[in-house]
């Protein structure tokens, strides 16, 4: 019996420090990182825009890779027209100005770029002078759900009042395509409470396809979404000032295979958070007849990449009341905690809208709070909970985590399962 033990005790030595992948987090088998991202964009070259878009495009117009654009202002894509834009253009949003591209209800951006040629809105500052905010970003809005009395809602950017409706009854309905796409230095702050996101969609429905989009350095949100009904896949949004994802009014959405990068020196002093979700920005325009906010992620990696005493990375996941939050197959790296719950002060409240499963919570000083009394969720067993639901709770390096999570190369954020057992088995 003891030839037996001591032979599997030999094994478990071989493989006492075993890494594979988990299917965790960013689930792929190669890095979808490569070719169409940059995490450098100071230093990237562009040419200098020959043409410019400005005013209201009103009928079908495709913008061609062989042209640099000059977004000049507010330009609308109105009256139903539907705006194409080729693979590999690249358009640059005025900082005079502040460009702003705005896709109005009923119109359509087909924005396919491809991993070898992906289509770039970004500033048109030079090298080196480029800032977050230097220029508006851009707006979609649609006809699906949201949450207001009414069912209609309007944007706070000071837009053309006749432009600036969105919402509607139709949950399947399409303003398009927006796929291999960078967005660089947007989110310019029009004054303390009006603040332009990298993309804000608004209204937006399901059959619009939202994948493959990069957000880097705005200076407010990078995807906000006021109500709609979507689906997003392989997003990644980098060094945002305040939030990487934000849902309110309503939205139901489902996002998968996504990435929020933060750093403390990017992160603005609003409470910033990778994920905030609430079901509504003002309680007197809410109706609590329809549909709440809920938001389903899997297979998502939130990470903060480095530590600092400042103070500026909080908690990486906000749920404010009446709202529904599920997340599976994920993992989160680096924050003082890793959801932070609004009025959910009892466990049985906080069962009913948020369900965890499969997690992995590394480097963070808390896991689960409420901004009520103590910060204890009462009724809750905290190990229990965890262990109930498979939430693995660790601290370590970054690099522990993560297979390249420097940016010297191309960053590769795909979770590395390390198992380290060091447990000798002794017979008795």
């Amino acid at each position: 019996m003891k030839k037996y033990i001591y032979l599997f005790v030999l094994i478990c030595s071989a493989l006492s420090v075993l890494q594979a992948q988990s299917g965790m987090g960013i689930s792929e088998k190669e890095n979808g990182l490569e070719y169409w991202t940059e995490f450098n964009p100071k230093k990237k070259e562009y040419k200098e825009a020959k043409k410019i878009l400005a005013g209201y495009i009103t009928e079908n117009t495709t913008l061609s890779s062989r042209d640099v654009y000059l977004l000049q202002g507010v330009v609308y894509v109105t009256n139903n027209a539907t705006l194409t834009i080729e693979p590999g253009t690249v358009i640059r949003g005025d900082y005079t100005t502040c460009g702003t591209l705005v896709i109005t209800k009923g119109a359509k951006i087909m924005a396919e770029g491809t991993e070898s040629f992906p289509i770039v809105f970004t500033t048109n500052k030079d090298t080196y002078s480029r800032k977050p905010g230097d220029w508006g970003g851009i707006i979609i809005m649609g006809d699906a759900p949201v949450n207001t009395f009414g069912g209609v809602g309007i944007l706070n950017f000071d837009l053309d009042p006749k432009y600036n409706r969105f919402g509607g009854e139709n949950t399947e309905s399409s303003s398009g395509v927006l796929k291999y796409l960078r967005i660089e230095y947007s989110g310019r702050k029009l004054s303390a409470k009006k603040e332009l996101n990298g993309i804000s969609f608004a209204g937006v429905g399901n059959k619009t396809k939202i994948e493959n989009i990069q957000i880097s350095y705005s200076n407010d949100d990078s995807f906000e979404f006021y109500g709609g009904n979507v689906k997003l896949e392989k997003l990644v949004s980098f060094r945002a000032s305040d939030d990487d994802f934000d849902f309110t009014q309503g939205v139901q959405a489902s996002i998968t295979n996504s990435l929020a990068i933060r750093h403390p020196y990017s992160s603005d002093a609003e409470k910033s958070r990778c994920m905030e979700i609430d079901s509504y920005d003002m309680i007197e325009k809410f109706d609590a007849q329809r549909n709440k906010t809920n938001v389903k992620a899997s297979n998502v990696t939130f990470v903060n990449t480095e530590d600092n005493d400042q103070g500026l990375i909080k908690e990486a996941i906000f749920v404010a009341d009446e709202s529904y939050f599920s997340l599976n197959n994920s993992v989160v790296y680096g924050f003082k905690d890793f959801l932070l719950v609004k009025n959910y002060s009892f466990f049985e409240d906080f069962e009913e809208f948020i369900k965890l499963k499969n997690l992995v919570v590394g480097h963070c000083d808390n896991t689960l709070k409420t901004m009520q009394g103590d910060g204890n969720i009462a009724g809750m067993e905290n190990n229990l909970f965890l262990s109930k639901n498979l939430i693995s709770v660790s601290n370590g390096k970054i690099e522990d985590y993560f297979k390249i999570p420097t940016f010297e190369e191309t960053p590769d954020f795909r979770y590395i399962k390390m198992e380290r057992n060091n447990n000798i088995l002794v017979n008795k």
